[in-house]
């Protein structure tokens, strides 16, 4: 069940992150970007020693922190 949470709470801050940063490419994308930023978001405030295991707050902003990093990633690397 935390497994299906988790992956509602990175595709809605996915959509958050894209609207964040004016994203152009569309809610869909913007999720699925999300779902990849909420994993990256994890392991990087897991190696900087911060868990997301603190309630549903802390995961929603280490999600989107995450979301934002990939999209800005996505921006700078793929779309040209």
């Amino acid at each position: 069940m935390n497994f299906i949470i988790s992956i509602i709470i990175a595709g809605g801050a996915g959509w958050f992150a894209g609207r964040l940063m004016s994203g152009e490419y569309g809610a869909i994308l913007n999720i699925v970007l999300g779902l990849v930023g909420g994993a990256v978001g994890s392991f990087i405030f897991s190696l900087l020693g911060f868990k997301s295991s603190g309630g549903l707050i802390p995961q929603i902003i280490i999600s989107v922190i995450g979301a934002v990093l990939v999209i800005w990633l996505y921006r700078k690397f793929v779309k040209k």
